[in-house]
């Protein structure tokens, strides 16, 4: 793996390629939402991308044998990056709308630094801050831009407790997603992308598998087309076993703290699907915020002598 993270430029091109991924595969999710139960869709990708990746479970010749602290990490990792996650960010949005959702959710990168900061001791370059705001402001513009309409909406149901919960829940979302790149940057030190990502899938699948035997007991799986099994076993693919290797080798070599602005690349990905795959228009608001977006990714990833992230 050497080979692969000893190119920053490469490092870089797997982080952006990961969220890219990310984005592609939400974008394409909707009818997966819609035919199976969150619990039993999230068994099902556990359970698939495991049986994908049962070669990267044993331990190569040349790792040393986990101590306790990495198990735990793992295990931390897989619990807040993959489930939790998900409950706080379903179950949030459900409570609030979409675009408190997107405004909350910009703060990842910006919580991820200082995770970083406050964890890993990273130091934080001025140009990697100003890289942060383009990528936060960017994210914040999509947002208003693509559900401008929903803002009457959250005003009126802003002094509600249900809606404090749901606010709450997604900001309890932003932590687990920080959490795992700053969890995932301590475990890429111990064992391998490959190790690290099966290993994170089979955990995800444990915690999953109570939920996903009840589900399945009652759901008619008959009933699901031919179109939506591709769809799942590329969700499968994409969400347990490609975006994560990719995330994991860049983070061999590039910065927790400088990683988050990468996860801009989220929704820009998501956005160009929506035009180019499902034919949804893009506004000037949407363009702009693209714009500010690339902006910022440009400012984390060309180097400069005089102020370079370590």
């Amino acid at each position: 793996m050497s080979s692969i993270t000893s190119s920053r430029p490469v490092a870089m091109l797997c982080l952006a390629s990961s969220m890219a991924l990310v984005g592609s595969y939400v974008a394409l999710s909707k009818p997966l939402a819609a035919t199976f139960p969150v619990m039993l869709l999230a068994w099902l990708r556990f359970g698939i991308g495991g049986a994908a990746m049962l070669g990267w479970l044993k331990r190569p010749a040349d790792e040393e044998p986990m101590s306790g602290q990495t198990r735990r990490l793992l295990f931390l990792e897989s619990f807040l990056g993959n489930f939790l996650f998900t409950i706080c960010m379903i179950t949030g949005v459900s409570l609030t709308n979409a675009l408190t959702a997107g405004v909350v959710m910009a703060s990842i990168p910006a919580v991820i630094a200082l995770m970083s900061w406050g964890f890993l001791r990273e130091r934080i370059s001025p140009r990697i801050w100003l890289a942060i705001g383009c990528a936060v402001l960017g994210i914040a513009l999509l947002a208003i831009a693509g559900h401008g309409g929903e803002a009457g909406a959250a005003g009126s149901d802003e002094g509600s407790g249900r809606a404090l919960l749901g606010k709450a829940l997604l900001l309890a979302a932003v932590v687990c997603e920080a959490s795992y790149a700053v969890i995932g940057k301590k475990l890429t030190g111990k064992l391998s992308a490959k190790r690290i990502t099966a290993l994170i899938n089979l955990w995800g699948f444990v915690l999953s598998t109570p939920f996903g035997l009840y589900l399945a007991w009652s759901f008619d799986f008959g009933a699901v087309t031919p179109g939506v099994w591709l769809l799942l076993l590329f969700y499968a693919l994409a969400a347990c076993m490609w975006t994560v290797w990719l995330w994991m080798t860049g983070l061999k070599t590039i910065p927790a703290a400088q990683s988050g602005v990468f996860t801009v690349m989220l929704p820009i990905s998501a956005a160009m699907v929506g035009a180019l795959v499902l034919g949804e228009a893009l506004n000037g608001t949407q363009v702009l915020a693209l714009g500010v977006a690339v902006l910022g990714v440009l400012l984390a990833t060309l180097p400069t002598r005089w102020l370079r992230a370590r």
